[in-house]
């Protein structure tokens, strides 16, 4: 399997669109369709904004070895969306936003490595697409 044909499983797994997921990495909507149909060739400097932006492992994603992505790595975008809101919200619900995380932290110490990741529509019962 190419890096090509890797990338367009990465994408399906992250239930993104080609478009959303250049905006991602930078790069336009039409050049990630020629990654995906083999016309372009992935680049160092692509395979690093992946890497970045999504937490995929390089190894898997240069060769197929390894998990697809990072154990216990945040994407960057996860980071920037949840910067974004957060700036958005009234300071109340900023303080109240900021309490909320650190009793889920304290909470997620007490429970240990037991819970599992699943995808956020298992999680959360709605569908995100």
């Amino acid at each position: 399997m190419s890096i090509n044909q890797r990338i367009v499983i990465l994408r399906h797994n992250l239930k993104m669109t080609q478009k959303d997921f250049a905006q991602k990495i930078f790069i336009s909507s039409s050049f990630q369709a020629s990654i995906e149909i083999e016309k372009k060739k992935v680049l160092d400097r692509h395979i690093k904004l992946i890497v970045a932006a999504f937490g995929v492992n390089e190894a898997w994603l240069r060769t197929g070895e390894g998990e697809m992505f990072e154990k216990d790595v945040a994407p960057d975008y996860k980071i920037a969306e949840t910067v974004e809101i957060f700036k958005q919200l009234n300071p109340f619900f900023q303080d109240f936003i900021l309490n909320q995380l650190h009793k889920l932290l304290e909470y997620e110490k007490t429970v240990g490595k037991e819970v599992k990741q699943q995808p956020s529509e298992e999680k959360t019962g709605q569908d995100t697409s």
